[in-house]
């Protein structure tokens, strides 16, 4: 009775699989481009995106042609916006059944398809109005259904696979069948001996019964001998489940073992029923060398992998309970099919998808040639020194990779910043995007280069004394994160998820939102601390929406959710120590913003914590009022100074932008909505905020006066890449002023000097105060004449350290005149400024000529002005003065412009870069590394 009961059950369970290939169905089976098709979607089936919805489901289809580089490769898209409704790609709901919906079209007049192509398949997925809520295919890939091309064809229609084996019971009479384009000879065979014929026929019906444990190949052929065509599906009897132990020293992930042609590959996946390893290494068949043991708390599953080659890569996936496909969760490095081919190969070279597979790719590779760190014993700066330069590699530098911001380090370098801090590099959904939505925490975003380049990045930082700090975001994953499509109904993560919510425990959540009161999660997210300290030896982290890390349930109450949650500082101080055994000194940043007392707990314990300023130097660049004294730990009631402020992050609007936009002026010439008058206001709050004891972060160009709206083309889109503002006086004045600034940190006393402060007022000042420096900082921040009382620290002569002016003081009381914008740091002893190098030659210059990066090594930008428009010849030449690259003469109209120097065949040395423009001439010293 149980053998009958369990037979039965992998019957029923085996109809179930069968059904959820089915996501999309055509009637008639066989269409041409010139006929009428209806297309049938069940939203319950594939990852069950839109299973229940209850609005209107929309197609977003395509067309794969003769012309397209793949067969997934769409071409010809429908609509014109994937973030809008298209009233022609509306689908109707079925009457009956809610999850069924039908469009009917004539694929060539549907389409937008020029006459000069044929279509060979359609390509879709359906989403909702906007597009937020999106159904695809079980493994999260596009959906496509074959054009009829004429000739003879035939497609089993039962059982369908949707591209995986189906798994069924022994001795199980299973049902099948099939159509013919044409009438033909049909015959059904098993294992190839022959179920059932159907002479001069369009369709066949029958029974067949696998037997043997295994794989079996279900097949239907029309016709006979040179023009007989099939169709098949591959069916298994899987063995029963072995449990065994994960072996010692085996991990999650892929695990390498002596010799390099085997591995252990492991993955935790509770209550699941069989798992098999496929790949490259078995041509992706569920074959019993790749079935996979449970360990006995049924929690994960493993296998050894032999017969490797050593030293090649292998692209492997998971087939789960014989329906989903999914990359290992642990994995390095994937390998994408809708992505990877707009990654240019000068940006990561060799990448391949293996052909006739669908979605995401684990990959493994024995023998990987261990990189040479140059660097081996950086020391961390202190964490009340840092100066973190907040930078996103898509709109800092045009090539977006790790060599070419490898090439810009002597540029931050001479700013003074001893920190990089990088927006998401690991692989997060697409290419294009600001990476707080990631898929697989521990592989690297290839969009950004290779794993070894990104290793000569950080080497080379730290050779340069800087450290290297990764945006990490573990408070969610999205759709693409394998942990969360193995339990997911469509609707969000299942009761049973080892790691995920299914409704979100805290407001402003994104993705699917992990649950850090699981060991799962917890276990997870160390390994992923671990792994990019010890593999890649960065600094540390910043944890975005590190306040969503609580179980503790608030809604949409955003006050609440800031509130004292003991829980949610028991999780982090877990984390922290846990980072700290792993490698001492980690610097740990959290994107916190909770209530104070909650953040002076972390802090205390040596963590630290984002201080957002932005409103406020914000505000004061305008001319409004202000109050900078939060930017100070110490107003805070922290021992430790573990406040990073800043005064512009990635998620604010830029300074500049706000002052040109709404400033302030007296109505009498002093108008804060001038240029020249905002740039000077972003130095006067850079004076009162680098002085300020504690860590310290610069956005991007904010050193420059960056003016570009966040919103401009969607706030996380693109921004244009400015360096050509080095040409402009204003500007550079602005960046000498924070390289002055970040250097007075520097100075003997600093570190210890006693803090005073009257931040509060239009008119503010600051003092440092130690045996070895003594600081004064004074500012007007209005827009009307004022006096201030600079209660200088002793009488004497005090020095104007950013003009090199001084001023003679009897009383230190004495009462200094303060035109609208005006400012000084005072030191009571000379310092001496650094001098910085510009990348112009002098502004006098016609031309305004300067690279970026330099030096420089695959590529550089070269910009240049021209007073007048006129044919342009740019050309590169060595020491000898020959000339090694010269790009195409062109017209071009007055004004600033951008060209690539590509320098990939030049060998390092010094060249002069050449640029003629009428009768015009300047060159510049380029140096390549």
């Amino acid at each position: 009775m149980q053998t009958f009961r369990r037979i039965a059950g992998l019957f029923l369970l085996l109809l179930t699989w069968a059904a959820q290939a089915q996501v999309v169905t055509s009637q008639p089976v066989f269409f041409t481009e010139n006929t009428s098709v209806t297309i049938t979607y069940d939203a319950s089936k594939g990852n069950a995106g839109l299973i229940n919805f209850t609005g209107d489901v929309y197609i977003w289809t395509g067309t794969v042609t003769n012309l397209s580089a793949t067969n997934t490769t769409w071409r010809n898209v429908k609509s014109p916006s994937f973030g809008q409704a298209d009233p022609a790609a509306l689908m109707t709901r079925d009457a009956t059944n809610p999850n069924l919906y039908r469009i009917t079209f004539t694929p060539r007049t549907f389409y937008p398809v020029p006459a000069n192509e044929t279509i060979l398949r359609l390509g879709m997925i359906f989403k909702n109005a906007n597009g937020s809520t999106v159904g695809r295919a079980t493994d999260g890939s596009d959906i496509f259904v074959d054009v009829y091309q004429g000739g003879a064809a035939v497609r089993l229609t039962q059982p369908a696979s949707g591209g995986n084996p189906l798994f069924v019971a022994p001795n199980v009479a299973l049902p099948v069948s099939g159509s013919s384009a044409q009438p033909a000879n049909l015959v059904l065979t098993l294992n190839g001996v022959q179920v059932a014929q159907a002479p001069n026929a369009t369709t066949i019906s029958t029974t067949a019964t696998p037997t043997q444990t295994g794989r079996s190949v279900l097949r239907l052929t029309a016709g006979t001998g040179a023009t007989a065509v099939s169709d098949s599906v591959i069916l298994v009897v899987r063995p029963a489940v072995t449990v065994a132990a994960l072996p010692a020293g085996a991990k999650e992930g892929v695990t390498y073992l002596p010799g390099g042609t085997s591995v252990i590959l492991a993955l935790t996946a509770p209550n699941k029923q069989f798992v098999y390893a496929v790949g490259e290494f078995n041509n992706f068949q569920p074959a019993n060398a790749g079935y996979m043991n449970r360990t006995p708390n049924g929690n994960t599953w493993w296998v050894q992998i032999n017969g490797l080659v050593a030293g090649r890569e292998y692209a492997y996936q998971y087939l789960v309970d014989g329906v989903l496909r999914i990359a290992d969760p642990y994995t390095e490095k994937v390998l994408d099919p809708n992505n990877d081919r707009f990654i240019p190969a000068i940006t990561y070279p060799g990448l391949t998808y293996p052909a006739g597979q669908t979605g995401i790719m684990a990959t493994l590779q024995t023998n990987q040639p261990a990189y040479q760190w140059q660097v081996n014993n950086f020391v961390r700066p202190a964490k009340t020194d840092l100066v973190i330069y907040e930078l996103h590699l898509r709109d800092f530098i045009a090539r977006h990779d790790y060599q070419t911001l490898r090439d810009t380090l002597g540029y931050l370098q001479r700013l003074g910043v001893n920190c990089i801090g990088l927006m998401p590099v690991n692989e997060f959904e697409g290419n294009d995007s600001w990476g707080y939505n990631p898929s697989f925490h521990l592989a690297l975003d290839k969009y950004y280069g290779t794993k070894n380049s990104f290793k000569a990045f950080i080497d080379e930082a730290h050779r340069r004394g800087m450290a290297v700090v990764l945006d990490v975001v573990l408070n969610h994953a999205f759709g693409q994160n394998p942990m969360y499509q193995m339990y997911s109904d469509g609707g969000g993560a299942t009761a049973d998820s080892p790691w995920f919510n299914r409704v979100a425990t805290h407001p402003y959540n994104v993705g699917n939102d992990f649950n850090h009161e699981s060991a799962f999660t917890k276990t997870y997210s160390k390994n992923v601390m671990d792994y990019w300290v010890n593999e890649y030896r960065v600094d540390g982290y910043r944890f975005d929406l590190s306040k969503g890390f609580t179980q503790v349930n608030t809604g949409n109450n955003v006050g609440t959710w800031g509130n004292y949650d003991q829980s949610r500082i028991n999780i982090w101080m877990d984390y922290y120590n846990h980072m700290q055994a792993t490698r001492a000194g980690t610097y740990v940043i959290l994107e916190h913003f909770a209530d104070n007392s909650e953040e002076t707990v972390l802090a205390n314990a040596g963590m630290m914590l984002w201080g957002n300023m932005s409103g406020d130097y914000g505000r004061a660049g305008q001319g409004r009022s202000a109050n900078f004294t939060g930017g100070y730990f110490g107003a805070r009631g922290w021992q430790q100074s573990g406040l990073v402020t800043y005064m512009e992050s990635h998620d604010e609007q830029r300074m500049m932008h706000e002052a040109l936009a709404s400033g302030l002026s007296d109505g009498a010439g002093y108008d804060i909505k001038n240029q020249t008058t905002a740039l000077a206001r972003m130095q006067m709050n850079a004076a009162f905020f680098f002085p300020i004891p504690g860590p310290k972060m610069i956005w991007q160009f904010g050193e420059l006066g960056y003016e570009i709206d966040i919103n401009q083309n969607g706030r996380t889109g693109s921004k244009p890449i400015l360096w050509n503002y080095l040409q402009e006086p204003g500007r550079r004045r602005l960046r000498d002023t924070y390289a002055n600034l970040i250097a007075l940190r520097k100075e003997p006393g600093f570190s210890t000097a006693a803090f005073t402060y009257q931040l509060g007022s239009q008119s503010k000042v600051m003092h440092l105060t130690d045996p070895a420096l003594k600081v004064t900082v004074v500012g007007n921040f209005g827009v009307f004449f004022d006096q201030i009382d600079p209660d200088f620290q002793q009488t004497g002569k005090w020095y104007n350290y950013l003009t090199g002016d001084s001023i003679n003081v009897t009383n230190t009381h004495a009462l200094l005149d303060l035109r609208a914008g005006e400012f000084a740091v005072y030191t009571a002893s000379r310092i001496r400024r650094v001098a910085l190098a510009t990348t112009s030659q002098t502004v006098a210059n016609a031309l305004h000529l300067s690279v970026a990066p330099n030096p420089a090594s695959q590529q550089t930008s070269l910009q240049y002005v021209l007073p007048s428009a006129g044919m342009v010849q740019v050309s590169v030449r060595n020491v000898l003065g020959q000339q090694v690259v010269a790009l195409p003469a062109t017209r071009e109209a007055t004004g600033s412009h951008t060209r690539e120097l590509p320098l990939g065949n030049l060998a390092p040395g010094v060249y002069i870069v050449q640029v003629q423009a009428a009768n015009r001439q300047q060159t510049l010293r380029l140096v390549i590394n």
